[in-house]
């Protein structure tokens, strides 16, 4: 089992859309990273443990805990030309994007930026490097255990 930092803007989709959505289940569509691409694309599994974080937001952080609940398929943002993701060399015969569906577990107490920054446990944490700006990170088993049982 690997683990995860997702990052999404809450007015795309929020932990409380994904606990709304049918299966609390939402698709990760709009990455055009290739490094994240290839994170989803190349080593993600079904039931991943994911950490939900806000980004883009007055208080960004951790906001719930989720799984990866797809393996990975072809982003259909990337073929719509109304879609702000669109990408005109992607094909259905030769995508660039791909996704995987993830599942809400349950929406947490905010885990601020600020409180991570402060943890010295956390400060080799990819996320929390100096210039570290990708939407998708790995997070180490150790990360993923202090944070669940001291911050959450």
């Amino acid at each position: 089992m690997r683990y995860w930092l997702m990052k999404s803007e809450p007015d795309e989709v929020s932990i409380d859309d994904a606990l709304a959505a049918p299966g609390q289940t939402v698709a990760w569509t709009g990455v055009r990273n290739y490094q994240a691409r290839n994170f989803m694309r190349d080593t993600m599994q079904i039931g991943d443990g994911v950490l939900f974080y806000h980004s883009s937001c007055p208080e960004p952080g951790i906001a719930g805990l989720a799984e990866v609940a797809s393996m990975p398929y072809p982003d259909p943002t990337q073929f719509d030309p109304e879609s702000p993701y669109h990408d005109p060399k992607a094909t259905p015969e030769n995508p660039r994007w791909m996704l995987v569906d993830v599942r809400a577990l349950e929406k947490t107490r905010l885990i601020p930026l600020a409180d991570m920054r402060a943890a010295a446990a956390l400060e080799g944490m990819q996320v929390l490097q100096k210039g570290s700006r990708l939407s998708i990170t790995p997070v180490t088993k150790c990360e993923w255990n202090y944070i669940v049982k001291k911050m959450l």
